[in-house]
């Protein structure tokens, strides 16, 4: 028989062995929490719009859904053949999740139940940012799926139960790319992506896109970002305060809610000045700063396809652009560009077209610099080249709104926490391109 002395050591020997064992460092069963998330970003060549693939529903579904950088919320088209899952639950009115999402209103739906259609729960605006349209759609919850990644590759797959989104309809979709069934947002609420996925996870509230002509990456979560070959684009950023506009952008659609304002969701950050060629060029002060009702100030967006510009600033850039290579000879505008030259006649370099650089002096005494591959569009074939640069009128809500095809090859980093943005400026001087973040999973 073992003596009482014996079995106290043993305990002891035991207890200390529990403390430093590595396999109790976690809950048999729950893996550690992941530092970021990873997203393929994918350009659709008939819209300009950029896509990515949820998992979503039980059993899982791929979504594919156009990404709005400024949107609010994740929603998906709820229609009654399109939604099937198990465990879908609709937000009861009163409930934290209507709570969350701000929801104003507490419906009733007679063609239910069903996803999208329910008694007694709370519903909000569903927005369509790229037709700049919106219905009433039902808040609800469903498994969501998404692969963690360490920086560098695709790591396991991460399930969030229960996560937030709002129903739309196929309707609501009809001018979202093809296949599109909703699109995701990132944008600055409690109901973004990177905010729902933050207090569920626990990773930053923090995410980077690189967005490519073909295959991108977005990051949702702490960096690093490494891209091939061996490229850590995250130690090589500069950054520039986000500003938050007092007035959202995004006008009031439903008839419901005529009168309801609400502070920016949309990223904006503060330009002070444009070069070309290195000579600044005249710009209105006023029209870099947001007025009293929203107006003017300078955002980024993945839904419009092309910076567009304020007239005077377009102007402005153009003359600049013009007369800085005035020897060489312009050919037929192609809508909606008024600037063109024949390809041939620009030469190519690294970074694109060879033209004039424009630069973007930003807060904190930082520049972006726009080359040729980002200023400059290929069309007809690529035997015409133009400056994709759009005139947005004379009154736009926002006096320069960055384009996705300014951001290729760029990566932006938006951290929402840390009320800063950082970004790369071109990449094609670094040996890489956003192409080039590695799918393929370790092993």
């Amino acid at each position: 028989m073992m003596s009482s002395s014996s079995s106290i050591l043993l305990c002891l020997v035991f207890s200390l062995f529990l403390s430093i064992s590595p396999s109790t460092a976690r809950t048999p069963g729950k893996p550690s929490r992941p530092q970021a998330l990873v997203l393929a970003v994918t350009k659709d060549p008939s819209t300009s719009q950029y896509l990515t693939t949820i998992r979503q529903r039980t059993p899982l579904r791929p979504v594919k859904l156009t990404v709005d950088v400024g949107g609010k919320a994740l929603w998906v088209a709820c229609d009654r053949s399109e939604y099937i899952s198990s465990t879908y639950k609709p937000a009861l009115c009163g409930s934290p999740q209507c709570r969350l999402a701000k929801s104003k209103s507490c419906d009733d739906c007679w063609d239910g139940p069903r996803p999208g259609c329910n008694n007694e729960t709370c519903s909000n605006v569903v927005y369509n940012t790229v037709e700049k349209s919106g219905q009433i759609g039902e808040v609800a919850t469903d498994v969501l799926a998404l692969q963690s990644t360490d920086g560098s590759n695709p790591g396991r797959l991460v399930r969030v139960p229960n996560f937030l989104f709002s129903c739309g309809s196929l309707f609501l979709g009809e001018k979202l790319a093809n296949g599109a069934k909703g699109i995701a947002g990132f944008g600055r609420t409690e109901t973004s992506l990177p905010s729902l996925l933050s207090r569920a996870l626990g990773v930053r509230k923090k995410f980077a896109i690189c967005l490519s002509s073909s295959v991108g990456v977005a990051f949702l979560g702490d960096g690093p970002y490494v891209l091939l070959p061996s490229v850590t684009v995250s130690d090589r950023l500069i950054y520039t305060p986000l500003l938050t506009n007092p007035v959202s952008t995004v006008r009031p659609i439903i008839e419901k809610f005529p009168d309801y304002t609400w502070p920016s969701m949309e990223y904006f950050i503060g330009v002070e000045s444009i070069k070309v060629n290195t000579k600044t060029v005249p710009v209105s002060q006023a029209l870099l700063k947001f007025n009293a009702k929203g107006n003017g100030g300078t955002k980024i967006s993945t839904v419009e396809p092309y910076t567009v510009l304020h007239t005077s600033i377009y102007n402005a850039i153009t003359k600049a652009f013009v007369k800085a290579i005035s020897k060489v000879p312009r050919v037929n505008p192609v809508p909606p560009f008024g600037t063109c030259y024949k390809a041939s006649s620009l030469g190519s370099t690294r970074l694109g077209p060879g033209v004039p650089a424009i630069e973007l002096v930003l807060q904190n005494n930082v520049t972006w610099m726009i080359f040729g591959a980002n200023s400059m569009v290929y069309l007809n074939n690529s035997e015409v080249a133009c400056l994709a640069f759009v005139d947005g009128g004379k009154k736009p809500r926002t006096s320069i709104v960055l384009g996705g095809h300014q951001l290729q090859d760029n990566l932006v980093e938006f951290d929402v926490e840390g009320s800063r943005l950082g970004f790369s400026s071109t990449l094609l001087g670094r040996q890489t391109t956003c192409g080039n973040f590695n799918f393929t999973t370790k092993v």
